[in-house]
């Protein structure tokens, strides 16, 4: 028996040995300027045979990490594109960290350099998912645009950059801010080939960072990790183009870079309906047709620089935007009775919009435990508007009522905004306090004029006629402060204390006057109205974070107090006062399964105040027909949401992505729409005739939202192109009250769609997407109403570079519609295609002829469902024309670098 146990044990400790694993670390960067080297490839080969045994890529401060080495003798080989390859052999039998890995710039051209391993496609660390951008072949004059859309979980819907689902609200380059918030212009400033990665998260709010924990805020984010090389020179595009039918365009961005310091210029001058930049000879900006013809005029300039303890970024963007456009809309409303009402409406529009938008961030560590972030924002809008309507309203019965408008008004609106954090570190980790602070002062000065003719058929006076003037002012401030801190009740585990104060204060006038058959103006009583709402609000909260190796749970409780008080001064005098007391728990778990795999869930809830639209009970007659007003007696509305998230990757390039989530709000504000059966008097001077619509805000029970998405991606090698499968199933249900009774409209949406993009050579790309969306809508008092509409999706783009530097693009959208109504039930295919040459050193100019829907069938449609009625609508949209466009790239890089180096090997 002892003998056995001996032999036993021998054999334990020899399978222990021969499978002991161990770890390989370290953090590259280069040589000279010391900075990180993300994206870069670390492989491992055995000896003496060098077959390739393990890869990674490095992070964006340049840091790898190869785990699971078995025990034995290694050739560590590094490579960067630009730099000369570092060799160095290893002899791994403990955890190993090299340290500090140097690499020098390579003096010669990438044509002698052997890349003798491939980098993994993607990897998940944390909460991010990198992509390697070397995995996704492109053009060489490609976007960023173009590069991130071809990585799993990535698409453009309905011109929206999407990341798993959700909308991309913030671009990162080297982790600094990148024009704000304008996702496409950001990645249409950048050229593909200067990307090393791309990487995917949700980026914690300012204050989440500096604590530690996470408050839910949270925004979808792309960080372009460019490559080291990259980070010196001047490089950007330019087009000019014009065409039939006078259609002309115009644009350039130029890309400054030196390190650290970072300058951006664009411009944009077009009539062809691209509201956003991009010098893309054949785009029309995005897949979406645009509302209507329209004139743009954009410039932008964004910036960022580092010293030794200050960070500093920002920028400004200019827009003047024009557009002409006609529409028509079809509502059928959802009535308790079988009478059934439906209104028709044509409108055209002319609108000239604006904006200046100024931003900055500016961060300042004085020392290692001390961190201040201070971020203002300020925008001044101003918009012109001559609009014109007709509408009139039938039932089944016939015709009830007509209206035809004139109008014409002046809109300003001046919003600063300004944040500021300080956080401090103790000198015991996990000590740490955060204050925080934000000041906003908004401004809204509306001036406008209506010219309208009614016409009620069912009284004898059936015409009438209005002539107003109407101003409205509006003026807000508000402030909030807070105080976070932190204690380490362990190695693993923390707790958090909070306090928050704040206060907003909305000041709103709208005095509308009588100019019909008057020598002078006079008030109109009835229409007019002085306003203030102020929302007081205090709060504490209690959280406690315990970090495992694989579980991070987070709990968090806060009691919430906030008064909100409603004042009105003319034309009568009254004031409600309402206080809430709430509790808002949030739940936060994090599991890694592996590196590769992570579970997360979430809980969240917090409140809304109502906007003060909502609040002010004043009548808004900009269409009689239907009327609107405020509800000071609106209470404050509660949220509570779920979600259940899953994602995996592969070193292969195998992703999946899986989430379930559902939100219910307590007093959903809802419309509450009066039809009148009957002529109703709603005030004193306001009738509302038989027909016509009164709507109110109300508070509601009974909102509730569930959604899954899941997308499923991998490289097929075989062909060459990367698949990407994406599904939804999103249930919604809403309340609405007509009449008095509550309508419970519960809408059905299933999404498919599939995706192939090319990855075969920087001559031939392509990517071909479909969508399908079906949707069955359901009402709970009129289930006459209940209906099933199906539209389809399809985009194709291709760039084909062939014999001496001839380029072909093609562009098509095609959209299918199904189940709307009679008129609406339009399918279009919009064809745009380009033929071109490239000339001049590198191939860096190219002349093409560009033609926009070849087939001169652009139309705009679609359908909107609410609680109340469902729309359908149609827009003018652009179409066919014929272009002549020049394009140039600009490409110059330090240290010899030149379009040389992008060429493949």
């Amino acid at each position: 028996m002892r003998l056995f146990f001996i032999v036993l044990a021998s054999i334990i400790t020899l399978h222990t040995s021969f499978a002991q694993e161990y770890s390989l670390t370290g953090r590259v960067r280069d040589n000279v300027n010391k900075s990180s080297f993300p994206g870069a490839t670390v492989i491992l080969k055995t000896l003496p045979d060098s077959v390739s045994a393990y890869g990674v890529t490095t992070s964006l401060e340049g840091v790898f990490n190869v785990p699971k080495v078995k025990k034995g003798k290694y050739l560590l080989q590094i490579d960067f594109i630009g730099y000369k390859t570092v060799v160095q052999t290893l002899v791994i039998n403990k955890n190993i960290d090299l340290g500090v890995v140097d690499m020098e710039e390579e003096a010669t051209t990438l044509n002698e350099i052997e890349i003798v391993a491939k980098a993994p496609v993607s990897t998940q660390k944390g909460d991010t998912t990198e992509f390697s951008a070397t995995a996704f072949k492109t053009t060489r004059d490609a976007s960023a645009q173009d590069l991130v859309t071809k990585m799993p979980g990535i698409a453009i819907v309905d011109g929206q950059i999407q990341a798993q689902g959700e909308a991309v609200q913030r671009i990162l380059v080297d982790g600094k801010p990148f024009f704000q918030g304008d996702v496409q212009t950001a990645l249409q400033n950048l050229p593909s080939e200067v990307i090393a990665a791309i990487q995917v998260y949700d980026k914690k709010s300012d204050k989440a960072e500096l604590s530690g924990f996470d408050d839910g805020d949270q925004m979808k984010t792309i960080n372009i990790i460019t490559k080291p090389d990259r980070r010196k020179g001047q490089f950007g595009k330019g087009s000019v183009g014009y065409g039939t039918d006078s259609r002309y365009q115009a644009a350039a961005s130029v890309n400054l870079f030196n390190n650290d310091r970072r300058m951006t210029v664009t411009g944009l001058s077009n009539n062809i309906n691209v509201v956003n930049y991009t010098a893309d000879p054949n785009s029309q900006g995005d897949s979406r047709t645009q509302n209507g013809i329209i004139i743009t005029n954009n410039a932008g300039v964004n910036f960022s620089d580092e010293w030794d303890k200050l960070k500093l970024s920002g920028g400004y963007y200019f827009s003047h935007r024009e557009n002409e456009g006609t529409r028509s809309v079809q509502r059928t409303y959802v009535l308790p009775s079988d009478s059934g009402q439906v209104y028709n409406e044509q409108s055209f529009t002319n609108r000239i919009n604006m904006d200046h938008n100024a931003w900055a961030k500016l961060e300042y560590s004085p020392n290692d435990n001390n961190r201040i972030i201070w971020r203002p924002n300020a925008s001044l809008k101003h918009d012109k508007n001559n609009n014109s309507f007709t509408g009139r309203t039938d039932t089944d019965n016939g015709r009830l009522n007509s209206t035809d408008n004139a109008n014409q008004s002046q809109n300003s609106d001046y919003d600063f905004d300004n944040n500021l954090f300080w956080s401090h570190k103790f000198s015991k980790k996990g000590r740490t306090i955060t204050l925080h602070n934000n000041v906003g002062f908004h401004t809204n000065e509306d001036r406008a004029s209506r010219y309208t003719t009614n016409q009620y058929f069912t009284r004898s006076d059936s015409v009438e006629i209005l002539d107003q003037t109407i101003n409205r002012d509006r003026d807000a401030v508000s402030w909030r402060a807070g105080m976070t801190y932190t204690e380490p009740l362990g190695e693993k585990s923390m707790m958090k204390v909070e306090y928050n104060i704040s206060n907003k204060v909305n000041d709103s006038d709208k005095l509308t006057f009588d100019n019909y058959e008057r020598t002078s103006p006079a008030l109109d009583t009835a229409l007019s109205n002085t306003f203030e709402s102020k929302y007081f609000t205090q709060s504490a909260q209690v959280g406690y974070q315990v970090k495992g190796e694989k579980l991070k749970l987070q709990l968090n409780a806060e009691y919430q107090q906030a008064k909100l008080q409603n004042e009105q001064e003319f034309p009568a005098t009254f004031d409600t006062n309402r206080n809430f007391q709430t509790v808002l728990p949030s739940v936060r778990l994090d599991y890694e399964f592996t590196e590769e795999k992570k579970f997360e869930l979430d809980y969240n809830t917090w409140t809304n105040t109502p906007s003060i639209d909502q609040l002010q009970a004043v009548i808004d007659n900009s269409n009689s027909l239907q009327l609107r007003t405020g509800n000071p007696d609106l209470e404050q509305v509660y949220n509570h949401w779920i979600r259940a998230r899953y994602r995996a990757h592969t070193v292969e390039g195998k992703s999946i992505y899986a989430s379930v989530e559902s939100n219910f709000t307590e007093g959903y504000i809802t419309n509450a729409t009066t039809i009148a059966e009957s002529p109703q008097q709603i005030t004193e001077d306001v009738v509302l005739e038989k027909g016509s619509q009164l709507i109110k805000p109300e508070n509601a029970d009974g909102y509730y939202r569930f959604k899954t998405y899941f997308h499923y991606g991998l490289p097929i090698e075989a062909l060459k192109v990367n698949f990407d499968v994406r599904g939804m199933v999103n249930y919604d249900r809403r309340p609405g009250i007509i009449n008095d009774q509550t309508n419970l409209t519960n809408n059905t949406n299933l999404m498919l769609g599939f995706s192939f993009s090319s990855n075969i050579s920087d001559r031939l790309d392509f990517n071909v997407s479909t969508r399908g969306n079906y949707n069955i809508v359901n009402n709970s008092t009129r289930p006459a109403m209940n209906n099933e509409y199906y539209n389809q999706s399809t985009h194709f783009k291709s760039t084909w570079i062939f014999g001496d530097a001839f380029v072909y693009r093609a562009d098509v959208n095609h959209r299918l519609n199904t189940g709307l109504a009679a008129g609406y039930d339009n399918s279009f295919l919009i064809l745009n295609m380009s033929f071109g040459k490239k000339f001049l050193k590198d191939d860096l100019g190219e002349l093409s002829v560009n033609v926009y829907d070849l087939l001169d069938e652009n139309n705009n449609v679609g359908r909107n469902v609410t609680e109340t009625y469902i729309e359908d609508r149609q827009s003018n949209a652009l179409q066919r024309y014929f272009m002549l466009t020049f394009t140039y790239n600009l490409r110059h890089f330090s240290k010899g670098a030149s379009a040389e180096d992008f060429k493949e090997i």
